[in-house]
């Protein structure tokens, strides 16, 4: 009886252990279950918000290219260079886009120190602040090696702790001002709306911005007329496309016409000088 006895409690210790060990078993299982069906989750999100950027990037993409043709079109359906934002709708999203004529804005390498000091101070910088950042902008384009009165070039660059100076070539891109000594973002930012580095030639006072147009009068009237003559179309395109699984991309484009298709049929009528993504 006793031995009996103990070989049943010797039994049900090991069914107990035996349970045990199924429970925490099972408890793994769902426990590496629930991980799987976690990543698995992670995952299908991912791939959706790559699909869905890929999808809002090819919008984009598409829509500068249709806005550009809508510009060359000599139809109806030719749309001006004015800023207008303007509304597409295209396969799986949909797009506002606008385009801008930089030969409206006040360009970066080729105008004359009195009309980039009216300009500066026309969007509220200082007249001292104006006339050094004028000074820098030149010598930062110009190859001559002697900085102007109030200038900057790789001595003064060096003096300021700064790894880099003047290129003494002209501008390629807006963003450069940045890098121009006593540039801050808060004027950068006032002054990227108005400045172009495509383009040589002074805006035309009628076709002018408001404030363009007053800089460009003061300008004259202090003796400072810049040089306007005709040059090749060049145009900013900016495209904002989102889809509605929640992509989003921002392309800006900038493009110079290069001729008519009717009168030079082997000719591309365009080439692209710029093409980025853009933050938003």
């Amino acid at each position: 009886m006793r031995a009996r006895g103990r070989l049943a409690r010797h039994t049900s210790r090991q069914s107990g252990f035996a349970l045990l060990i199924v429970l925490w078993s099972m408890a793994l299982l769902a426990l590496i279950g629930t991980r799987i069906t976690a990543s698995g989750r992670a995952e299908t999100r991912l791939v959706g918000n790559l699909r869905a950027g890929a999808v809002a990037e090819a919008a984009a993409d598409g829509a500068v290219f249709e806005a550009l043709f809508h510009v060359i079109d000599t139809s109806n359906n030719h749309w001006p260079a004015d800023g207008r934002p303007r509304a597409l709708n295209l396969p799986q999203a949909t797009a506002e886009v606008s385009v801008v004529d930089e030969s409206r804005k006040i360009t970066l390498n080729n105008s004359p120190a009195a009309l980039l000091r009216g300009l500066l101070q026309a969007l509220g910088v200082a007249p001292r602040d104006a006339a050094v950042l004028t000074d820098q902008i030149i010598d930062w384009r110009s190859p001559l090696p002697t900085p102007q009165p109030l200038g900057a070039k790789a001595p003064q660059y060096l003096a300021a702790h700064r790894a880099w100076g003047p290129p003494n070539r002209p501008f390629r891109g807006i963003d450069e001002l940045a890098l121009v000594l006593d540039m801050t973002p808060e004027i950068l930012a006032r002054l990227r709306p108005y400045v172009s580095p495509w383009t040589l030639s002074a805006p035309s006072p009628s076709e002018a911005d408001p404030v363009i147009a007053a800089t460009l009068a003061a300008a004259v009237a202090n003796g400072g007329a810049p040089q306007a003559f005709a040059e090749a179309t060049t145009l900013t395109i900016v495209a904002v496309a989102t889809t509605p699984g929640g992509g989003r991309f921002v392309r800006r484009a900038v493009v110079r016409l290069t001729g008519d298709l009717a009168l030079n049929p082997g000719q591309p009528p365009f080439v692209v000088l710029d093409w980025r993504q853009e933050a938003g």
